[in-house]
């Protein structure tokens, strides 16, 4: 069996970010699959490598987190034309796993199907286009149908459709009616996140000794609306609690944010660069509560957020500012609490009883680590997506 998986924004565990298709690549080598993943970089030509057993091309198609929607819409065009092209090396593969976002890799494979008869299989792990037109970014009612019927045509060409959660699942199946979506969520690595002890070193590097802390770790995007999470900050700066507040990650906020967070002058913050895994799992070892930030948009409330997972590998308490299917989820759990999206003096309301009784965080953040063990397991999570792989590929290529 050859799978060839198409990702725009694959990544592998040195570099950092979200490595879910990593893991799904290393998932099907291990099963004995070929396995190549088309992707691509910010270099001037096409490198290739190796990395365990999985076959990596990266195509020179520039992106950065901080281009408009013009440039973006570009850069995923550039792909789908590139992507294309490098698949008609490996006509002998058996199924194509197309992975968004964007929205756009399903194009490309739609045409890998159509021009080398090559199966795919979509996942999905953000709605689109509806994400962009709730949020106000795609307003153009000629563009709007122009990117809900690339969506319902990329569906039902599709043998099969990946979701990363219920939700997702079912606003697939209310487009798509006819078509199998299975629900694959982003998984906890529980062999690298782990609970452990608060390191000395650790919390002399990031100045939090003696503090509760709380953590961000993530995109710096639009959507992630973390001005609220300064808001949090500035309320308990103001309440004089000994919270101590972690903003981690890069994006097109970033200046916005530190412009904002020196506006506020806070005392109780502080914002650190993009990090690898080795400088995730850093902080969130002096990580009391892990913080998961949206805008307020229902569209947001579906997905399927990687940094809700390691912080439950990692036992820590759950905090986060919308509703859905994690909110239900945390509170069912007794993992974590939802706070108001626009009033921050909720944080400080709901934060007040964990800072007093350690015996009640420690019960919330060992039954987010059970969760996790539970529900979320990598290894567990790898096995169903080797499985729907196989079965699709059986499936086709039976007479």
């Amino acid at each position: 069996m050859k799978v060839l998986i198409l990702h725009q924004h694959f990544k592998t565990p040195q570099p950092g970010g979200a490595i879910r298709s990593y893991y799904l690549a290393k998932a099907l080598v291990e099963k004995g699959i070929c396995t190549v993943v088309i992707t691509a970089h910010n270099g001037p030509s096409i490198k290739k490598e190796v990395l365990e057993g999985i076959e990596i091309l990266y195509l020179p198609v520039r992106y950065d987190n901080r281009y408009g929607f013009s440039k973006r819409i570009l850069s995923f065009l550039r792909f789908v034309v590139q992507s294309v092209r490098m698949a008609s090396h490996y006509r002998d593969a058996n199924l194509c796993y197309a992975i968004s976002t964007p929205l756009t890799t399903g194009m490309a494979a739609r045409f890998i199907r159509r021009y080398f008869g090559i199966p795919y299989i979509f996942e999905v792990g953000d709605l689109w286009p509806d994400a962009p037109v709730q949020m106000g970014f795609v307003s153009n009612t000629f563009i709007k149908n122009i990117l809900y019927r690339m969506e319902k045509a990329i569906y039902r060409s599709a043998s099969s459709v990946v979701a990363l959660s219920i939700p997702i699942r079912e606003a697939i199946v209310a487009k798509a009616p006819e078509k199998t979506v299975h629900v694959v969520p982003n998984m906890s690595d529980l062999d690298f996140f782990k609970p452990k002890e608060k390191r000395s070193a650790f919390e002399e590097k990031f100045e939090v000794k003696g503090k509760f802390v709380v953590s961000y770790i993530g995109a710096f995007g639009v959507a992630n609306g973390l001005y609220y999470f300064l808001d949090c900050a500035a309320a308990c700066q103001r309440a004089a609690l000994p919270i101590h507040f972690i903003l981690c990650g890069d994006g097109a906020m970033v200046n916005a944010l530190k412009r904002y967070g020196e506006k506020l002058v806070l005392n109780n913050f502080s914002l650190i660069p993009f990090q690898n895994r080795d400088g995730v799992a850093a902080i969130l070892n002096v990580t009391d509560a892990n913080f998961i930030c949206y805008q307020p948009a229902n569209i947001l409330e579906t997905g399927s957020p990687n940094k809700y997972f390691d912080g439950l590998a990692a036992a820590k308490l759950t905090i986060i500012n919308f509703g859905g299917w994690i909110k239900e989820e945390i509170e069912k759990e007794a993992c974590g609490f939802s706070v108001d999206p626009i009033d921050a003096e909720d944080f400080v309301r709901k934060i007040r009883p964990f800072l007093h009784d350690h015996q009640l965080l420690t019960a919330y953040q060992c039954a987010g680590r059970k969760l996790a063990e539970r529900e979320y397991s990598r290894k567990m999570l790898a096995e169903r997506f080797v499985g729907i792989v196989e079965r699709e590929i059986q499936d086709t290529e039976t007479p």
